[in-house]
């Protein structure tokens, strides 16, 4: 295997900036979103969406509350054209929607865009032009002073067209490739953009600094962004915009470090669909911010929905541990760490306020549309506290804390041999096989019961080794009684240490559920009844624990 050549690559230059103050922030409010699912995702695409794709995305994204959405790419194919057209000419646009539409700076392409837009109330033209360095150098094989016309000729025709566009009209300006270029001239050509273009209190431009390419840790890239705010000319006027991609695979913490570092708004997609390894991931941002107590103004509160409609439209799968989203994300296989969930979740329900404070689980999967039900799944790795959720959230079997460790070993063991993870309807099999269809010394025929003066009586009837044996005894409750019945002809020596008693199922199908410990040679076991008798399931459990305790 040949390794990569020393001096090929070098590391991309710090920022000069002693005094940033973006260390020092916080995320306190949502910014400006605008969904780029429909241009810079739909590029990104192996099969580009049809106009019925297009339409249904588009609508998701209204549902989730976007306000501002790149529609396409109107000159540069029909369908991208078309699709703007039908908006327009079906009346789809919500008047509190802006929609935005890509441009280069050339003549034909921006008439093409208004002939697009017309009928459209708000729109933003995003005029873009590559700046970086090596793009200058080896693309266009231009001077600084030519970039800056071409950039200027582009506000020079939108202005034009603006004129006899019946609307308002919004101008955003890339310095494409933001990354590459140096700071000093990405900010000549920006402020010479908004020069031009004629930047007022009414008339705000947005200035979209995308990491077109990520170059360098999030950190340099919120220095830039700190460092374009310090140095663009009318800056209460200027809305400075994100749009990382994630070739590094940091865009969600280039991006949150650009808002502390001045950013007011994001583009970006859902589920991180764009070119190469995509854009930012709006889902993520926005659900991060949730856990942190802030409003995102958007609503995923039925993931699932995303999931599915994004999938559709893009024939991408979503790989199972994206954040938030994945199938495993709220899922928990190790032991430790289903314990640690089991424990928070009770605590959850236990507590007065509404603070959410379980383990492993940053956000409540109920907050976006998830059940409570694929938390915990048990494989080999999985331990005690697991196998107890699922009897319990799954079956109604509130097994006592003591008994976790017999029941975690039984189900670990079944895992073990199978090699794979065992289901809910599994985990419930096992524990069947192992309280309530195990084979039977000692088997209970009958029983009566009475009681006076609170000493209980027990009448006995049962078979030991295929012998029919009945014997009374006195107790202090039923099952002090019944023991005492036992021990009259039966030959093990036990004690009882512990007994848990439970209702399950709802009020009209509801059994009782007991569990009783015995001690018996210094060794634990447990047994279990179910009957809609308490006492029954008491007696039960305990020829469980005795039959259990003699194989």
């Amino acid at each position: 295997m040949n390794q990569i050549q020393m001096g090929k690559y070098r590391p991309y230059p710090q920022i000069d900036l002693p005094s940033r103050q973006w260390p020092t922030k916080t995320i306190t409010n949502a910014p400006a979103w605008c969904s780029v699912d429909l241009r810079d995702g739909n590029q990104a695409l192996i099969n580009p969406m049809d106009m019925n794709k297009k339409l249904e995305l588009f609508t998701l994204l209204l549902k989730l509350g976007f306000k501002e959405i790149e529609v396409g790419f109107p000159s540069a194919s029909k369908v991208e054209f078309d699709f703007l057209r039908r908006l327009v000419d079906d009346d789809l646009i919500p008047d509190d929607v802006t929609i935005q539409v890509l441009v280069q700076a050339r003549e034909h392409l921006i008439a093409k865009s208004f002939e697009a837009l017309k009928g459209v109330k708000k729109a933003t033209v995003h005029l873009y032009n590559s700046t970086s360095i090596a793009q200058r150098k080896i693309v266009f094989s231009k001077t600084k002073k030519e970039i800056i016309a071409l950039a200027l000729d582009g506000v020079d025709l939108i202005k034009k067209h603006e004129k006899n566009h019946d609307g308002e009209i919004f101008l955003e300006y890339s310095p494409e490739s933001f990354t590459g270029t140096e700071l000093e001239f990405s900010a000549e050509i920006c402020n010479a953009v908004t020069a031009r273009w004629g930047i007022s209190d009414n008339r705000k431009v947005i200035i979209n600094l995308p990491a077109t390419v990520e170059m360098s840790t999030p950190n340099v890239y919120a220095d830039q962004i700190e460092w374009m705010a310090n140095h663009l000319n009318n800056r209460k006027n200027v809305i400075i915009s994100t749009h990382t991609h994630n070739d590094r695979g940091t865009s969600i913490a280039a991006t949150e470090l650009a808002l502390l570092a001045g950013a007011d708004r994001v583009e970006g997609t859902l589920l991180s669909n764009g070119e190469r390894t995509g854009n930012v991931d709006i889902i993520t941002l926005a659900l991060n911010m949730t856990t942190q107590g802030i409003d995102s103004k958007l609503n995923f509160s039925d993931i699932n929905e995303v999931l599915n409609v994004v999938e559709k439209c893009t024939e991408m799968v979503t790989h199972a541990r994206h954040p938030y989203v994945g199938e495993l994300v709220y899922t928990a296989f190790s032991g430790s760490h289903q314990d640690a969930i089991n424990k928070g979740l009770h605590f959850q329900k236990e507590k007065e306020d509404e603070l959410w404070e379980v383990p492993y689980l940053p956000i409540d999967p109920l907050d976006v549309g998830r059940t409570y039900e694929s938390i915990i799944r048990i494989n080999s790795q999985s331990g005690k506290g697991g196998v107890a959720y699922i009897l319990e959230e799954k079956f109604g079997f509130l097994l006592p804390k003591s008994m976790h460790p017999e029941i975690g070993k039984l189900v670990q063991a079944k895992s073990d041999k199978k090699g794979v993870e065992l289901s809910a309807d599994e985990i419930l099999e096992v524990f069947k096989e192992n309280y309530f269809n195990i084979s039977e010394k000692l088997s209970l025929i009958d029983f009566t019961l009475s009681s006076k003066n609170s000493i209980s009586k027990c009448k006995l009837k049962y078979t030991y080794n295929s012998k029919e044996i009945t014997s009374e005894g006195e107790g202090n409750g039923p099952i002090d009684a019944c023991k005492k019945a036992l021990k009259k002809d039966f030959p093990m020596d036990f004690v009882i240490k512990s007994y848990f008693e439970h209702s399950c199922g709802d009020k009209s199908t509801a059994k009782a559920v007991a569990y009783i410990e015995i001690v018996h040679d210094n060794k634990s076991t447990f047994g279990v009844g179910a009957d809609n008798d308490i006492a029954t399931a008491s007696i039960k459990a305990l020829f469980c624990a005795l039959n259990r305790a003699l194989h």
